[in-house]
Parts: structure tokens; sequence; C-alpha cells
């Protein structure tokens, strides 16, 4: 039976007591910290940068799983690894071609991170196939990335089907799948059916008295 690995999303917790909700999550079984990145151009909505990165990527034990849904991943890739990524994942759609998805994917590696590739909803799990040899992960949005809070879109799991029997079709068994979007114990279920590895959630653990029972049921 494969490891579930649970990511909560740091974009919900309580920023006037960031370092007491990341202990919260980590004494409650979280493996990973996913960061939330967003520049207002590529995504409607502003986030945080390499700053709040810095400060608190050696402050814990966890993977510091970045997501960068910004305009320029080349440009800004090498400085977020700086910072503390682990694993650096970036858009397809950033990007204006094949050939830079996988200039992006290079430069990752060679600044000691592990590459992440992700796809917004509308967008064909196909067009990552080219990629799946070259990255360590592909992140399946649930959600149209820009906001936390909203409701998972069923129909990606049906991409993650498609995705995973590629993936044993041609032998491809080091590539982890994240999902990100609107996952609480019954969507991590459905998620999980269709092959996810990782699961994202944000609001369904921050802000609630029983952390450690929340990230036992997405992991169950």
């Amino acid at each position: 039976m494969r490891k579930i690995i649970v990511a909560p999303s740091i974009l919900s917790a309580d920023f006037s007591h960031l370092g007491e909700d990341i202990k919260k999550i980590e004494d409650g079984g979280a493996e990973w910290l996913h960061f939330d990145v967003m520049d207002g151009h590529f995504v409607p909505n502003i986030s945080f940068g390499q700053p709040v990165l810095k400060s608190i990527a050696h402050t814990h034990k966890l993977i510091n799983d970045v997501h960068i849904m910004i305009s320029d991943p080349y440009k800004y890739a090498p400085e977020f690894i700086k910072a503390g990524a682990d694993y650096l994942t970036f858009h397809y759609e950033a990007c204006k071609s094949d050939s830079e998805v996988f200039k992006v994917i290079d430069l990752i590696h060679e600044c000691g991170a592990k590459a992440g590739l992700s796809v917004k909803p509308n967008t064909p799990i196909e067009k990552v196939y080219p990629f799946l040899y070259s990255v360590d992960m592909i992140l399946v949005m649930s959600v149209e990335p820009g906001f936390g809070g909203q409701k998972f879109m069923p129909e990606s799991c049906s991409k993650i089907i498609r995705l995973k029997n590629y993936m044993e079709t041609n032998k491809i068994d080091k590539v982890l799948i994240e999902i990100d979007g609107g996952i609480n114990d019954e969507t991590a279920q459905v998620a999980k059916l269709a092959g996810v590895d990782v699961l994202v959630a944000g609001s369904y653990i921050f802000g609630h008295d029983d952390i450690k029972e929340r990230i036992e049921k997405l992991k169950a």
C-alpha cells in the first residue's frame, strides 16, 4: 500500500502565529509544508514571496513544497530554491513552449531542488506527458489557482486516473502525483482512489482544534 503524504498549505494558517501553526501540523503528523506563491499577474491574487519562505524554511523538519503561480518561473526559480524550497513546482501555462518547460525543469535540478509541474483545471493532462521522464512531481489543480477555500472540482480525478494509467503503462514509477484545491476528508478519499500521492489541504487543517485527527483522516 502506497504512503499518502499530507502537505498543509500555509495560505490558510494564522500568520500572526505562523510558527505555532507549523509546529501543530508537524506534531500532527504532516510530512510536507505547502507554500502557495502568487504574483497577482499569472493568478489574480498576491500571497507572499521568498522572504516568508526564507524566514521559516529551516525552522521545522518538514519538506518545503513550494508552488509558484507566477509568470516567469525561470527567472525566479533559483531564488526560491536558495530561500529553502525542496520541491519547486511551476505552471505549464506559464511557459511559452515545451522547450521552455524543459529549460525550467533543468534549472530547478541544477539549483539542487526537485522539480514539479502543475496544470490548471482546463489544461488537458496529456500536456504533461512529454515531461514525465524529467520531473519529480505533477501537481493537478482541483480548483482554479489564485484563491483558497474553493470547492473541489471532481473532474480533476479523471485527469489523475488518465495520468496514473499512462505512467503505469510506460513504467514511470518515480513521479509523485499531487492534488491541490478543496481537499477535505471526503474529497481526499476520491483523490486517493484516483491515484494521488500528495494531498494539499489548507482550510480543512488550519484553524481547528483537531489538527492531528484531520491529518490522520486524510491519510487513512
